[in-house]
């Protein structure tokens, strides 16, 4: 458990222009900021030193490069600002010996390279997160993600053998309904109307006959407050025990008014009785008390060129989409930075591989390169933001929203934070009707990209994002649907009322994974959404090590975490 506390982080940002593609992680950063002095060791080696802000808005990440003149030789560091509110870190010439941390008029010294292997032995540790400059920055060193035996079977496939990918696909036909749960309805319930309580999200619209009963699943692994005698209300929000803030609720498709399945019928397929009976799990944060974070894995979602897209939209000179083939000299560590893990309640699984995160048909499928799904971190671009998919982003003062990105959006590229595509959305807000609206693109396999497989069989385990607003308060919401399509998905979310909603991962228990962590002095205890989920926390002398949290991941992922007690409402 030693490693998880020390890491260093140092990142690039650069601009590309519109005749010449970026062609490095460093060009590809359009708002960057740079400048260098010349240096001297303790031992009298000079040199010169690069300090890049990747992003001057956000102000994390830094790439730090040193010079020596003496072999010629350049090393760059990639540098985590613990403090991004409230230190900025420069360059000095009157301090050639390392840098300068300004926190508001104060100024710290920190003598990074006055003896010349300092930086040296710090990117050698074998620790992620190196502490540097009495804890105020972090090196971010790489790590090794794990992955799960599926992930690594899966991939060995795609690469060695010939057809793989049709194989994967009549895998997950066979392997559609493997979690398929439907719980069990208690038409005798004594339990009284779920009242809706000020401070709640919405429940879910549901027909009147199961307002008063109760829907049991024995795989619900978050305890709740006030339980009912043995099982929920379906569709209503129960709080989350030794978690204010947070709410759960389950729910079958074939429980939702009828209004809501009759509605749209052009647009959303029909249930059948399969998918109609399958339960979905889901667990609202609310958004005054709790602010979202997301990190790239060690390995995924990559930035070259997805297989998964017509062969004439792809461009030989480029190394991917975007220009780039590889993210460095930037470090990605699938582990949550110390500085945010004491505050971080939950954590789960993004969206799709780069493999499949491109479209293969439909009209994103001719522009853009195929469309390829963007991604930032920290305001670093790793991927450009694509219009006309769906996106959930943070800005710099932490507001949490989701859109179907458009040209316009760019407008908010120097306040972005964080940023995830993943596909088209399921369901929008319409503003002429005030309600739910599935997307033109929920019952298309094809121009959607919503995976499974060519003859149209979607129904698979999913999991998905919404965003919910009750009276003054908003909420995201997190759903994992045990086999479901796009049009289950859309239905459950029209359900809930939900202002946006999109597809995050799909076919496993670990690409749709959620923890939720409860802290009592210096104990935590991990739940998870689904009770399956805990076979993806290692255990380390018979002590769990959570996910994301404790230990590097191969796949990118967010984090939800408390926000400052002076901005909780």
């Amino acid at each position: 458990m030693k490693l998880w506390f020390a890491f260093v982080s140092l990142v690039v940002c650069a601009k590309a222009t519109d005749l010449e593609p970026p062609s490095t992680m460093v060009e590809l950063q359009q708002f960057r900021q740079s400048n260098a002095i010349h240096i001297r060791s303790q031992a009298g080696k000079e040199g010169i030193a690069t300090l890049i802000n990747l992003s001057p808005a956000i102000n994390v990440w830094y790439l730090l490069k040193i010079a020596w003149r003496e072999g010629g030789r350049e090393t760059t560091y990639h540098l985590e600002n613990v403090d991004a509110a409230g230190s900025k870190l420069l360059l000095d010439e009157k301090y050639s010996s390392g840098l300068v941390i300004a926190e508001g008029n104060q100024r710290h010294f920190c003598n990074l390279w006055a003896a010349a292997d300092a930086l040296d032995q710090a990117k050698a540790s074998p620790l992620i997160y190196y502490p540097l400059c009495e804890g105020r920055l972090f090196l971010r060193n790489p790590a090794t993600g794990h992955r799960t035996n599926l992930e690594s079977a899966t991939e060995f496939l795609r690469e060695h053998v010939w057809g793989a990918e049709k194989i994967i696909s009549v895998g997950h036909i066979l392997l559609g309904d493997i979690h398929r749960e439907t719980g069990t309805i208690e038409p005798e319930s004594q339990s009284s109307k779920a009242e809706q309580r000020a401070g709640q999200p919405l429940p879910a619209l549901i027909e009147s006959e199961y307002a008063d009963q109760l829907l049991t699943s024995s795989n619900m692994g978050i305890d709740i407050e006030h339980p009912e005698r043995n099982g929920m209300i379906p569709g209503a929000w129960y709080a989350a025990a030794g978690n204010p803030g947070i709410w759960v609720s389950i729910l079958r498709p074939n429980l939702i008014s009828p209004a809501i399945l009759a509605s749209y019928k052009t647009t959303v397929n029909n249930l059948d009785s399969a998918e109609g009976s399958a339960l979905c799990y889901l667990i609202a944060f609310d958004l005054d008390r709790f602010q979202l974070g997301y990190a790239l894995g060690t390995e995924h979602p990559q930035v070259g060129w997805s297989d998964h897209m017509l062969a004439k939209m792809r461009d030989p000179t480029l190394a991917g989409p975007d220009g780039i083939g590889s993210i460095a000299p930037l470090i990605s560590t699938g582990l949550i930075a110390p500085q945010n893990a004491p505050n971080t309640v939950a954590t789960f699984t993004a969206g799709f591989k780069r493999e499949h995160g491109a479209f293969k048909y439909g009209e994103l499928a001719l522009v853009n390169h195929g469309t390829h799904y963007g991604f930032l971190e920290n305001g670093v671009v790793f991927s450009k933001l694509q219009p006309g998919l769906a996106t959930i982003f943070v800005l710099d003062d932490n507001t949490l929203g989701m859109k179907t990105w458009t040209e316009d959006g760019s407008k908010l590229l120097p306040r972005m934070k964080h940023a995830r595509q993943n596909g088209v959305p399921v369901v929008e807000w319409d503003e002429a009707s005030q309600s739910t609206v599935p997307s033109a693109l929920v019952r298309y396999w094809g121009p959607g990209n919503w995976s499974g497989s060519e003859d149209v069989k979607l129904r698979i385990m999913r999991s998905g994002a919404a965003l919910q607003r009750s009276g003054s308060k908003r909420f995201l919401i997190y759903a994992v649907f045990s086999s479901a399509t796009p049009s289950a998905m859309a239905r459950v979310f029209q359900a809930y009322r939900c202002d946006y909603g999109m597809l995050l991962d799909m076919n496993a228990l670990e690409h749709t994974y959620l923890a939720l962590y409860r802290r009592s002095g210096s104990q935590m205890f991990v739940d998870h959404l689904v009770k399956g989920m805990s076979e993806l926390d290692k255990s380390n002398s018979g002590e769990i090590v959570p996910r994301f949290l404790g230990y590097a991941d191969n796949r990118d992922f967010f984090y939800v975490m408390k926000r400052n007690p002076k901005e909780v409402k």
